[in-house]
């Protein structure tokens, strides 16, 4: 049996793709990368990422991610109820109106873009972040979190306004934050970040947290593994166009292999376990099958 992969972060609506998306997601199906769960990044972008997944039949949350913050609105997080409340709905049978929605996402705090550290931002981040979990303790939703030198606060926020769990993407913070997150029903995303040699105490987490709580994901077009990463030189070095490398969900088994050689697994056993992993704490994903 071919191995089946999930990419439990992948931006598949970012404007990068637009070229050749379709060639994009086949692509990444050649690959046994059978789904993408695609998290909004902001409200303009709800309905058109709706009618992505639904064409393409893949996965997607919906959320305000906290780099959009500075130009959301209240009237944002409204527009995210409703959108939430319109997929959730049930018809006479009590089937879902779309099945495609598996978490609230991507949402959180960002201490890392100075800008964002400002007080008054810092205190627009917060205000996101806690009204979004509210949403997501209302519906019931797993929630996909941004973590970027924020895991702390992240985490008061979760204890104050409990949710279904879900995903913290991009960990990179320490083993204790990362067992406080699992203790919370998390799983932690990590994609191509992992694959670079020098990445020591990211390789360390990956290695020795549990395996039952890590997902793969490539946050495609960004983060791309140490194979497509351009260093500041090359990128300068070509006719001046200072353009990084586009990552993309095709590369997902390839930063599999890097973590089962990590933990001395089978690549077939991080697929299916990884999968499994998704499916657990983001359970709607149980309704899809093989494309």
């Amino acid at each position: 049996m071919s191995l089946r992969w999930l990419d439990s972060h992948c931006h598949l609506d970012a404007p990068e793709f637009d070229p050749d998306r379709t060639a994009v997601i086949q692509n990444a199906q050649s690959h046994g990368v059978a789904w993408c769960v695609m998290p909004a990044v902001q409200a303009k972008d709800f309905l058109s990422l709706q009618k992505l997944a639904q064409e393409f039949h893949q996965p997607y949350a919906l959320g305000i991610h906290p780099l959009y913050v500075p130009q959301a609105q209240e009237k944002d997080l409204d527009f995210l109820a409703q959108c939430i409340e319109g997929a959730l709905e049930k018809d006479a049978q009590g089937l879902r109106a779309d099945t495609r929605l598996v978490a609230l996402g991507e949402i959180g705090l960002d201490f890392f873009v100075p800008a964002l550290c400002e007080p008054a931002m810092r205190e627009k981040q917060e205000f996101f972040y806690h009204a979004q979990l509210k949403l997501a303790h209302k519906f019931k939703l797993p929630v996909i979190l941004h973590v970027r030198k924020s895991a702390d606060e992240l985490l008061k926020g979760l204890r104050r306004y409990v949710v279904q769990g879900g995903i913290a993407h991009a960990f990179n913070g320490s083993f204790q934050q990362a067992q406080t997150f699992i203790e919370m029903g998390f799983a932690l995303g990590f994609g191509g970040a992992l694959t670079f040699d020098r990445a020591l105490q990211l390789r360390r987490l990956a290695t020795e947290l549990p395996l039952s709580a890590l997902v793969l994901e490539t946050d495609a077009p960004d983060i791309p593994p140490h194979w497509l990463y351009k260093t500041q030189a090359e990128r300068k070095s070509e006719l001046g166009l200072a353009v990084q490398a586009r990552n993309e969900p095709s590369e997902l088994p390839r930063i599999g292999a890097v973590l089962a050689q990590l933990r001395g697994l089978s690549v077939s056993d991080i697929a299916a376990v990884t999968l499994a992993n998704a499916q657990r704490v983001l359970p709607q994903l149980h309704t899809f099958e093989h494309p």
